[in-house]
């Protein structure tokens, strides 16, 4: 067996795989918040941005132009995706779906950077992400009790059923 062959696999896997954990985190956080797009959704995002970048890094042309052209098309691409998630009520004309819809786009993005090979950025941004997605809902809910606020956000609808 060539070396060099092992070599390249496992850093295909390890760039798989890193998206795939990507895709499986953030969208565990959405499924277990009772979202749509799930694990599923997130990780095949994740892993459909890495596959983009990864065929792109052997290129023999300026890298940095092919780059910017794949991430332009999953840019917009994804956007569409998310936008699938974003529902209107009828009643009372609220929007829901936008953090999920953030969170497919984000993943997407968090998936090209494993897919260039960038694993200490894909790891960095994705412990970021998972952060605000944690905290960011409760810190919502305490400003608007703090400042007495009438913004209703996932985490107050929550409470208030408890």
């Amino acid at each position: 067996m060539d070396i060099t062959n092992f070599n390249v696999s496992v850093d295909v896997f390890a760039r798989l795989g890193f998206a795939v954990l990507t895709g499986f985190i953030l969208g565990l956080n959405r499924w277990l918040n009772h979202k749509d797009a799930g694990i599923r959704t997130h990780s095949l995002v994740s892993i459909g941005a890495a596959v983009a970048m990864m065929l792109i890094s052997g290129l023999s042309s300026d890298e940095s132009q092919a780059y910017s052209r794949v991430l332009q098309g999953l840019i917009t691409g994804v956007g569409f995706l998310g936008a699938g998630v974003i529902l209107r009520e009828n009643k009372t004309q609220k929007i829901h779906g936008l953090t999920t819809a953030a969170s497919i786009w984000v993943c997407a993005l968090v998936g090209a950077t494993f897919g260039a090979g960038q694993f200490i950025l894909g790891l960095s941004t994705l412990l970021v992400i998972l952060f605000v997605l944690v905290v960011g809902g409760r810190a919502e809910f305490l400003v608007s009790k703090l400042f007495n606020l009438k913004i209703e956000s996932e985490v107050s609808r929550r409470e208030q059923k408890d």
